[in-house]
């Protein structure tokens, strides 16, 4: 059966296989292919991977714990014998049922999460045995308490000062708080041995994510963003998905495989998570000439550049030091998103920024100003800001935008050429 391959057109089997070299019709979209021996045909079906593991482990006594952002520390809840499972909704589908409790100007993926509260539609929410809730925003904050109205839900105060020692010696206190919870309603004990184990294995993840997104930075990228973007699993820690990751490391690093990939231009993606079922955005960039080399957000490299010290004396310590080290644009002052971007930048050699808002979220549309100031005062490369939502009405003038943004940008290679 032939699938849309998110311009309207219908692509054929051949080619959409996902381990053939995409075309700008094709892009990297959802194939249904009998390709299972290549790692993007096996996180094509990543929600499926996940429900199947989700329902085995739940059968065999682990419990469910969902979380919403990446301040939720996955070691911990997989220290008590947990299931760490991801629950931002990325439809647009449930927005008009959350609307009937929640404002219209809020947050979509906030609005997508509470829709399927409501409607009861998210299989994993539905068998999460806890939610643990982060302050990180004042509409997820207040959404939390809606939800927690009929719900398990754990809420942790994040203090938003990194450099106030205070602030982090707080932190460590909410984990602490996070352990004692999670023992409690679970019956078990966190032990160093089984928090040091967790912690291994979630380095490793996030080592193989990382080895991922630095093949990126060749001259020609194996993977488009968009397939880059599939590799991130709604569960961390299952093992196929680590065999996956391998596997694709061997398969693509060094590769050619993205049609045109030297003439497209090399972007650096910014600005807020682009989870699954939200991709619209980064399809419409690489559908119109672009490579997106770098994706620095919670959905890309954001969450993956620390690891944690297994051997550290005091764990706890060191997992508050690694999530609190997260340049999310709540923090104040966010100058370590600045550092993290500059750097991506020069490393991927980025043409230009494109800083995605979802319309609602006042920390990443204020910060933009500084991203903007960085891309065009300092590292002297065009910047595109893009506030969207969930709805693709706006997805011909985006498009429109897009394309400026690439005419700059080659209009001033151009320039550099000739006067160099």
């Amino acid at each position: 059966m032939s699938k849309c391959c998110g311009n309207g057109k219908k692509a054929n089997a051949k080619q959409c296989d996902p381990c053939a070299p995409p075309s700008v019709e094709c892009g990297s979209v959802k194939q249904s292919t009998g390709a299972s021996d290549c790692p993007l045909a096996y996180f094509e079906n990543m929600i499926d991977n996940c429900y199947d593991y989700a329902v085995e482990a739940k059968a065999n006594g682990m419990p469910i714990v969902g979380i919403m952002c990446e301040f939720a520390s996955r070691e911990l809840i997989m220290a008590a014998g947990g299931v760490p499972v991801c629950l931002c909704g990325g439809s647009a589908k449930t927005i008009p049922a959350a609307e009937e409790h929640l404002p219209s100007n809020l947050c979509p993926l906030i609005k997508s999460t509470y829709g399927y509260h409501i409607e009861k539609k998210n299989p994993f929410l539905e068998m999460a045995d806890l939610i643990v809730a982060e302050t990180t925003c004042d509409g997820k904050k207040k959404m939390f308490e809606l939800m927690a109205e009929s719900r398990p839900v754990y809420v942790m105060e994040l203090p938003q000062k990194q450099d106030d020692p205070d602030a982090f010696q707080h932190w460590v206190c909410e984990l602490e708080k996070l352990k004692l919870r999670l023992e409690e309603q679970f019956g078990v004990q966190i032990t160093d041995c089984k928090l040091k184990s967790a912690i291994e294995v979630m380095n490793r993840e996030r080592s193989l994510r990382r080895n991922l997104a630095e093949m990126m930075a060749g001259d020609d990228p194996p993977l488009t963003g968009r397939e880059l973007l599939q590799f991130k699993s709604s569960i961390s820690g299952i093992p196929a998905d680590f065999e996956q990751y391998e596997k694709a490391l061997s398969m693509f690093s060094g590769k050619s495989r993205v049609k045109d990939s030297k003439s497209r231009v090399r972007i650096l993606m910014t600005g807020v998570p682009t989870v699954h079922g939200a991709e619209r955005v980064v399809e419409i960039v690489e559908n119109h000439g672009g490579q997106i080399v770098c994706m620095e957000n919670c959905t890309g490299i954001k969450p993956i550049i620390d690891d944690i010290d297994p051997n550290a004396p005091d764990l706890i310590q060191a997992v508050a030091e690694k999530y609190f080290n997260i340049h999310c644009a709540v923090m104040t002052k966010n100058n370590r998103r600045m550092e993290v971007i500059r750097e991506l930048a020069k490393k991927y050699r980025a043409e230009c920024i494109v800083d995605l808002i979802w319309q609602g979220c006042t920390t990443y549309d204020i910060e933009s100003f500084y991203v903007k100031k960085l891309a065009e005062e300092e590292l002297g490369i065009p910047y595109l800001r893009i506030e969207t939502d969930y709805s693709p009405s706006d997805s011909a003038r985006i498009a429109v935008r897009v394309e400026a943004l690439f005419e700059t940008v080659k209009s001033n290679a151009h320039h550099l050429t000739t006067c160099g």
